[in-house]
């Protein structure tokens, strides 16, 4: 499946109230169904923003608004069995997110890309947006066992396959990224401006993606 997808996206180439804390534990699954919505809100901005710093601050926004929720949910450390499994899947889709918002706003102050790259770039980010976002949507049924005849067996078995697809979802991102960044590499090193590109990605030691 990795091998397809990476063929696809390279062809179009603080502080929390504790109050909203504890309603993240209480309520999982609108918790997952609310981060859902939000991705699929910076996926549609991502596809229709036009490809610049300043068309890229709405989807910056999105994340920025979504980002409390992710900081609150790592607040979170008594969770076990599946309610561990549903908050490690949420944690992910915002590892997902940052690494898009992070990475692609640095892609679009490199002078090595050209715009119609930029764009392909931001389709692919979309499509693995909106494929964690359908994730979510999923496991937010999974969470919600009164909806399923299922027993507790089964319900982790589902949320096991959900956070297998998500975490191969987040390394495609990882993958995804450093595959671009090096097409600027190696521009800026045949110009000769290698010193440009690492002090806008900085060293490899330093990434997280």
């Amino acid at each position: 499946m990795k091998k397809y997808l990476l063929m696809a996206l390279f062809a179009m180439s603080l502080f929390i109230p504790q109050a909203h804390a504890q309603w993240v534990v209480t309520d999982p699954g609108n918790f997952a169904g609310n981060i859902a919505n939000s991705i699929k809100e910076i996926a549609t901005a991502s596809k229709t923003v036009k490809n610049t710093l300043s068309g890229f601050k709405e989807v910056e926004k999105l994340y920025n608004d979504t980002k409390k929720y992710y900081d609150a949910l790592r607040q979170v450390n008594n969770l076990i069995g599946d309610a561990y499994k549903v908050k490690e899947c949420i944690l992910m889709v915002g590892d997902i997110s940052e690494i898009y918002v992070t990475s692609y706003k640095k892609m679009l102050a490199d002078p090595n890309f050209r715009p119609t790259e930029l764009a392909a770039m931001a389709a692919g980010y979309a499509k693995l947006l909106e494929l964690s976002g359908e994730s979510l949507k999923e496991l937010k049924s999974v969470a919600k066992s009164k909806v399923f005849s299922m027993n507790d067996s089964e319900r982790m078995q589902m949320i096991d396959r959900i956070y297998t697809t998500l975490r191969e979802y987040r390394s495609i991102v990882s993958y995804y990224t450093r595959k671009n960044i090096s097409v600027s590499y190696v521009r800026a090193h045949e110009k000769n401006d290698l010193a440009s590109v690492k002090a806008l990605y900085g060293n490899p030691e330093s990434r997280y993606w």
